[in-house]
């Protein structure tokens, strides 16, 4: 990707539009940027993000990912994640569904654990591709340890706008204790042109809308993204479409996970997203994106904060007995977690139920 001149994003397909906030200002604490993103998080969960400082890393991340997947495929599996719902390591091609019927996934990726990060050259987790571990120092440790800056800043920012006391949301999200937050680097192959006269290589609208990822809300609590194709799609609440977001020069793509909205009792928006082929010309080259999750410690207990901020318990209050039920899983988020990637995966489908065991916080759990 390097070096590659990419195609513009076409403006002849449906988008979705994005408060654009500014980190720098979040970091002065301004009061208007502080109030546009409280907008974004609990309206539809999705924002850009600009002047957050992490291009550096981004590059060197894209570059570490490169060398990755340019791995022989028997290597890259040495470290494959498995199928007991442990996220971290490799994942290939075709080892997820996207949907309750079973189409498999087209993207491969590496995830690489905070923990393991953070101690290394010490193992907390597990082992890398040599691809990862010489790059650890230089590349993904700078990348994470942005990362978790950014997303901790914005975190702090929800604590104080739920009314939480100082720390509540920091202390769940505590760096020195393990959890499921990670890097990972993703690689969705191109769309094969056409040879000259080939009808049956046309593509129809249903195939171009094929996920690559299939439609969900993210496990965790924030998740920090960059990509430079487009191809991410939002399901906007009271919308039966899907809609593109379309990618902007510098500009990450934040937005809530699941936790949060567990955490919140639902005032903050964990949105459904999926990925598909880039639009227009961009379909015919790698989308490669990069993310940073962050997830909470694994023995914190997922529900609401109700009895720390009255406004979280007036929002629960609010909401029917049904609804409520939903925000009370019963569990914790490592196991939030592994269900949700162990019932994706394909090894252990046993049928539609597997998708619908896989499932979040999904506003139209139908949707695909």
């Amino acid at each position: 990707m390097p070096g590659v001149t990419l195609p513009p994003f076409p403006d002849n397909v449906p988008t979705h539009p994005l408060l654009v906030i500014d980190y720098e200002l979040i970091k002065k604490n301004d009061t208007e940027e502080i109030s546009r993103l409280w907008k974004a998080a609990t309206q539809l969960g999705f924002w850009y993000l600009k002047n957050h400082g992490a291009d550096e890393e981004v590059n060197g991340m894209f570059d570490m990912g490169a060398e990755t997947m340019a791995l022989p495929l028997s290597e890259k599996m040495k470290f494959e994640q498995g199928d007991d719902g442990r996220s971290f390591g490799y994942k290939a091609a075709g080892a997820n569904a996207t949907d309750e019927t079973g189409r498999p996934d087209t993207v491969e990726f590496i995830n690489v654990s905070k923990d393991d990060i953070l101690s290394f050259p010490t193992v907390t987790h597990r082992t890398y591709p040599s691809t990862v571990v010489d790059r650890m120092e230089s590349t993904i440790k700078p990348f994470a340890t942005k990362s978790l800056e950014v997303t901790n800043t914005m975190l702090g920012v929800f604590e104080r706008q739920l009314g939480l006391p100082e720390g509540a949301l920091a202390e769940r999200h505590n760096l020195l204790e393990k959890s499921g937050s990670e890097t990972r680097c993703i690689k969705n192959p191109p769309k094969q042109r056409p040879s000259d006269g080939d009808a049956s290589n046309k593509s129809t609208v249903e195939e171009e809308e094929k996920a690559a990822l299939g439609a969900h809300t993210d496990f965790g609590s924030i998740s920090f993204l960059h990509n430079r194709l487009g191809g991410l799609q939002v399901l906007p609440p009271g919308y039966d479409s899907w809609h593109y977001i379309r990618p902007l020069p510098g500009h990450a793509v934040c937005n809530i996970g699941d936790a949060l909205t567990l955490f919140s009792g639902g005032i903050l928006r964990s949105n459904l997203h999926r990925v598909v082929l880039p639009p227009g010309e961009q379909a015919y080259f790698e989308r490669w994106s990069l993310v940073f999750f962050l997830r909470p410690g694994a023995d914190i207990l997922l529900r609401p904060l109700t009895e720390e901020s009255s406004i979280i318990a007036e929002a629960v209050n609010n909401v029917s007995e049904d609804e409520r039920k939903r925000f009370y899983p019963g569990c914790t988020a490592i196991e939030w977690f592994t269900r949700r990637i162990k019932m994706q995966r394909m090894k252990n489908r046993m049928g539609p139920e597997s998708w619908q065991a896989s499932r979040g916080m999904e506003h139209n759990p139908k949707a695909y």
